[in-house]
This record gives structure tokens, C-alpha cells and sequence, in this order.
């Protein structure tokens, strides 16, 4: 059975504190929690104190945007009603699955000059010694 979603702050039993939006599901004999896009937020400071937030993704290699977390590995649980946060969720998730789905450019030779080591290791060594 799955509930509503929410916004929400979670402190893992590992120190991190992650940002997104939650779904509770009972999944047989166990309740999980399952997290859309969580992101880890820092302050960002100037000498007069905190200016704004940087949100980074929570795991940054993964290609996921779903991930289930089991209520063991979690300390507290926090629904967040910030509004100015939700938003900076919503944008991050919007800007980060464009760069996501943006498509590097094909390698030519017209980019750069494309050696071997060999010959590259040689002029370096040319340059060098000159």
C-alpha cells in the first residue's frame, strides 16, 4: 500500500541528512520509504552569515532517481512544508534531467590535435629539453 508523497528531510543512521520528496509503502512485513531525487543541501556563507543553499544530488554517480531506504537505516524523518526549499527541489530536479539527457558531442579531429602516446610523449619531451 502506498500513501501520498511529501516533501521531507531524512537523518540516516550514517550522519548524512538528505532533501526529497517521500513516499511511505508497505512492502510485505516491512515499511520503506521511497525517495524521488534526494539531494544533500549546504549552506553557502559570506562573512555576514548564510546567504543561500547549494542542493548536490545524493549519490552522484548513480543514474537512478528513485532510491527505497528501509526504516532501519534511518534516525528521523521530517516533512518539510518550506515552500522556498521545495521549489529549489523542483528546480534542481528539472535542471539536472536536462543536463541528464543532454548529448556530448561527437569527437573530431577539427576539436583538437589527436595523437598516440608515443608521438605525444616525444614532443612533450622536445618542448622540454629545448
Amino acid at each position: 500500500m502506498i500513501e501520498d508523497d511529501f516533501y521531507a528531510t531524512i537523518k540516516l543512521n550514517t550522519g548524512e541528512e538528505i532533501f526529497g520528496k517521500v513516499v511511505v509503502s508497505d512492502e510485505e512485513d516491512d515499511t520503506v520509504l521511497l525517495v524521488h531525487t534526494p539531494v544533500t543541501v549546504s549552506e553557502v556563507k559570506s562573512r555576514s552569515g548564510v546567504i543561500g543553499y547549494k542542493l548536490e544530488p545524493w549519490l552522484k554517480t548513480a543514474s537512478d532517481d528513485l532510491f527505497v531506504l528501509k526504516l532501519e537505516n534511518i534516525i528521523t524523518i521530517s516533512e518539510s512544508k518550506d515552500i522556498e526549499m521545495i521549489v529549489m527541489h523542483q528546480n534542481f530536479i528539472e535542471k539536472f534531467n536536462k543536463f541528464k539527457n543532454k548529448k556530448s558531442p561527437k569527437l573530431t579531429r577539427r576539436m583538437g590535435y589527436i595523437s598516440n602516446i608515443d608521438d605525444a610523449k616525444k614532443l612533450l619531451e622536445k618542448i622540454y629539453y629545448s
